[in-house]
């Protein structure tokens, strides 16, 4: 059974075999990611005349972020496609609630939704024994746990610090370390012990934040099609010159360009300044 969704400029089936994670990753990473126009467009379309196909359309060019934030919670045992059907309800969420005249873009806005609920099926799935019940100790959890990656067991210093940090008890923070222990494996068992496998073989990178690498993904996709525009502005001599110059793999010098044009190859770098700065203005503007 496949669900066929049309978008503006194409048709992306969502489907496949029951269970077929791999093919939903897959299709999702094919949706073109929207402009910021069409992001507009798209909301205004939404609140306005409660278009249901527009919520679609902004929901649709958005699943790839989700699977990307899921990924970064692989680390808690809990299956990628129920962190990713978390996450997807999350962005559902922030679609109702994005505003396009705030200024903002919506992955920036929805990456706290898809966050927020991870992290509640995390806390209601990770142990039987709820480990955080109150917003204080949710943010305990999470934040004692990553510090538990770097620093293991807490001194009585390190407790003192996380509990002022986090404006919580010395208490809570021992009693959190305690029921955080309660279900720790061994860090580097053999994977081929089915009784004792290793968090190390899929543990989140330390310094991986789901929510920065989105907004960086994000702000890189952006800047190529802007870069890409605005090179398209260049005369053709200084198009060719900046893409030889700085965009192929093989970079042709001064003096190569200076022999094919004629010129000097002082008058090679003078044209190649020149575009560059046009580039600049032409990306700020």
């Amino acid at each position: 059974m496949t669900t066929e969704v049309v978008l503006r400029d194409s048709t992306l089936i969502l489907g496949g075999p029951i269970g077929s994670l791999d093919h939903y990753i897959q299709a999702v990473s094919a949706v073109s990611i929207l402009t910021k126009e069409e992001e507009i467009e798209l909301a205004k379309r939404l609140h306005s005349e409660d278009d249901l196909n527009a919520a679609q359309e902004l929901i649709l060019s958005h699943l790839r972020f989700v699977v990307h934030i899921a990924r970064g919670y692989s680390g808690y045992g809990l299956p990628l496609g129920d962190l990713i059907q978390e996450g997807n309800v999350g962005l559902m969420k922030a679609v109702k609630r994005f505003d396009p005249n705030v200024g903002v873009r919506l992955v920036s806005f929805a990456v706290h939704w898809i966050r927020a609920e991870i992290h509640d099926y995390v806390l209601k799935n990770w142990r039987l024994v709820k480990v955080a019940t109150t917003k204080a100790q949710r943010k305990l959890f999470f934040n004692l746990r990553k510090a538990k990656k770097n620093l293991g067991w807490l001194s009585k210093a390190e407790t003192e610090m996380v509990a002022e940090n986090l404006g919580v008890s010395v208490e809570e923070v021992t009693r959190m370390e305690q029921r955080l222990a309660g279900r720790d494996l061994s860090y580097d068992a053999s994977s081929a012990d089915d009784e004792n496998f290793a968090p190390v073989s899929y543990l989140p990178s330390l310094n991986s934040d789901p929510a920065e690498t989105v907004e960086r993904m994000d702000w890189q996709s952006n800047t190529h099609d802007r870069l890409a525009e605005a090179i398209s502005e260049l005369d053709t001599r200084s198009h060719d010159i900046v893409t030889r110059r700085w965009l192929v793999e093989k970079k042709a010098t001064l003096h190569e360009l200076a022999s094919e044009y004629g010129i000097s190859a002082e008058r090679i770098r003078q044209i190649e300044s020149n575009a560059i700065n046009k580039l600049k203005g032409l990306m700020v503007s």
